[in-house]
């Protein structure tokens, strides 16, 4: 409105000029005039244009305007997974192993809770904060729902919540030693029910059994601090029914603490420690009971100890075989190496070459087949190993620098570890190359056709064989191996086979080109390529060719046969529809026409009846 009013003002000032336009004075003022209503109208436009933007800006309701800056908050989860929850349950565990440890002895020997009391009282609740700060771990420990980490709070606490571990964790934190202000504090009884949070211990154990590189040493001190526990637990309880029989009263209870031998601490403890001990490994020579209480008890130590003998048996057998399993395996094929050639009668010589090599293998741990260790891992995860411990070597040789990553990755899931003696041949002169190599470790030297004199010497993250396999044409020296190529000493080696290569590169043919590109500049560098042979088509390539079309062949052979039996097969479920259908048109049919004699016949029958009834009816009006 106020746009319109001042273009009208403008409007009639322009009209006006019309009247004045002979006067300069005033036709001057008139124009400055407008040239300031114009930029009036201009600022007018632009505040109410800001105006309405900032009405459709605002808030709807009243108190939307008085709510300030929304606050996120980053929700903390800890995944099960992750080194931070595994560090925790080393703390966790910590306090379980110390409840589980002296709270039995305090309860038993009174003088090792009277003497350090306040001691205890420290520990006590510092193991009681944990316990807390454990719980609220375990509210925030987020579990995998389809393959990912679940956040959502709620649901983390339905989760732990409705679990018997809950129900534990709630029974352990109760603060049952408030009784202490009716029993006084040297009761440690009243805290029995923090041993239920045991769980969290055996967790850590399981979690440092699956890291650690030594499981089967951790599973004997495992089985060890359990033997132990529960030999500690038994001495303890042994003092405890000394103690209410009376110290003395008989020769099977603990003697009489008045005599100096047997007051002090240590040896009271150390006393049940080896009554304990001789009891549960069924070792026996302690005086016999005399009560029918110590009776019970013997007899109830006695089939714990036979448990724990077949445990520790089991248990100790089991991880010894386990621990000699590769060992085993490994003497079982220097075993029948040494009957093969025993049985082939090969000479002493060669046979203690083949004995050193095995004992090689052993003693630099190089006897582990890699292709069935990594066999049962995912591909994803058998190829990043692969590219953590081959990728480098492999980017070493000429012709597979800077190649897609994709071939590099198939490449190196072929390599395949080799190891030579000393004074192995790796290839001789004139032989055929279907395998190239990558030295790992060790020295290998060309040598002359005697095997002494020495041309070069090639050392770590040298290769040889490249070029042999690519089979590139016009190369003078073929695919045949220029030289011989002795090992020094013990080496070891990457071998790529021929078929490998050229079955990776099928995949890729844009870098098979490169390849071969890259082949032909080496051989034309080092004055090894015949430009005339490598314009004309080589036999090899035809062989291959046809080697390919013949395998192409079986594959389609394969597959028409495996549709013709699936073909023939629904051809016969297809009959036997048909024979289905068939039989239950022919039954439907048989009822429909037995439906229509039986309507038929009902029809006659009420024909005859019909008539008889007229018949009837024409007798009794004529007798009428």
């Amino acid at each position: 409105e106020v746009a319109s009013s001042l273009g009208r003002i403008e409007s009639a000032m322009c009209l006006s000029h019309l009247h004045v336009h002979k006067k300069p004075k005033v036709v001057h003022f008139m124009q400055s005039v407008r040239l300031l209503l114009v930029s009036l109208v201009i600022i007018l436009r632009e505040w109410a244009h800001k105006s309405l933007l900032e009405e459709e800006q605002r808030p709807d309701s009243f108190l939307e305007r008085f709510r300030g800056p929304e606050k996120k908050f980053n929700t903390f989860v800890v995944a099960s997974a992750d080194n931070t929850y595994y560090r925790w349950l080393f703390v966790i565990a910590s306090a379980v192993l110390y409840n589980w440890a002296l709270l039995v002895a305090r309860a038993c020997f009174d003088e090792l809770q009277t003497e350090s009391y306040i001691l205890w009282l420290v520990l006590d609740y510092v193991s009681d904060v944990v316990y807390i700060l454990d719980s609220c771990v375990r509210l925030r420990t987020g579990f995998l729902e389809q393959g990912l980490l679940v956040k959502d709070l709620s649901k983390l606490r339905d989760s732990y919540v409705h679990t018997l571990q809950f129900k534990l964790d709630v029974v352990s934190i109760l603060p049952t030693d408030l009784a202490y202000i009716a029993t006084g504090i040297h009761m440690p009884q009243l805290r029995f029910n923090r041993l239920l949070r045991f769980p969290r211990m055996f967790e850590f154990f399981d979690r440092t059994e699956t890291r650690t590189n030594y499981p089967n040493i951790f599973r004997i001190c495992n089985l060890v601090l359990y033997i132990l526990v529960i030999i500690h637990w038994n001495a303890c309880i042994y003092y405890a029914i000394s103690k209410s029989l009376g110290f003395g009263s008989d020769t099977w209870v603990y003697p009489n603490v008045s005599d100096t031998e047997y007051d002090s601490l240590s040896r009271s403890y150390i006393y049940c420690l080896y009554w304990s001990t001789l009891t549960l490994t069924t070792i026996g020579e302690m005086p016999p009971p005399v009560r029918d209480e110590e009776y019970v008890f013997v007899v109830f130590d006695f089939l714990v100890g036979v448990l724990i003998f077949a445990t520790i048996v089991g248990n100790v057998g089991s991880m010894i075989s386990n621990m000699n399993a590769t060992r085993a395996e490994f003497q079982a094929r220097i075993d029948a190496i040494k009957h093969y050639m025993q049985f082939r009668k090969v000479s002493k010589e060669l046979e203690a070459r083949v004995i050193k090599w095995f004992d090689y293998l052993w003693t630099n741990e190089k006897a582990v087949d890699e292709q069935e260790v990594l066999k049962n891992l995912p591909n994803k995860l058998r190829a990043e190993i692969a590219i953590n411990v081959h990728l480098e070597t492999l980017k070493k040789v000429r012709i597979f620098q800077d190649c897609e990553a994709g071939l590099l990755v198939e490449l190196v899931l072929k390599l395949r570890p080799q190891v030579f003696s000393p004074g192995d041949y790796i290839c001789r002169k004139g032989d055929i190359g279907k395998e190239m190599y990558i030295i790992k470790e060790g020295r290998l030297a060309v040598v002359a056709d005697d095997g002494v004199t020495q041309y070069a010497l090639l050392t770590a993250g040298s290769c040889f064989g490249e070029i042999s396999i690519l089979n590139i044409k016009g190369s003078k020296m073929g695919n045949r191996r220029t030289a011989n190529i002795r090992s020094i000493g013990y080496s070891d080696l990457f071998c790529l086979s021929k078929d490998d290569l050229m079955e990776a590169v099928t995949e890729y043919p844009d870098a098979k080109k490169v390849l071969e590109d890259r082949g032909r500049e080496i051989l034309t560098k080092e004055g090894l390529l015949d430009e005339t042979l490598a314009s004309k088509p080589s036999e090899e390539e035809l062989e291959e060719k046809v080697e390919r079309l013949e395998h192409s062949l079986d594959t389609l052979q394969t597959r028409f046969a495996r549709l013709l039996s699936e073909y023939t097969a629904m051809q016969q479920r297809l009959k036997q529809r048909v024979s289905a259908l068939e039989h239950q048109v022919q039954n439907a049919s048989q009822g429909f026409v037995s439906e229509n004699e039986e309507d038929s016949m009902g029809n006659v029958k009420a024909t005859d009846e019909d008539k008889s009834d007229d018949l009837t009816k024409d007798d009794d009006r004529s007798h009428s």
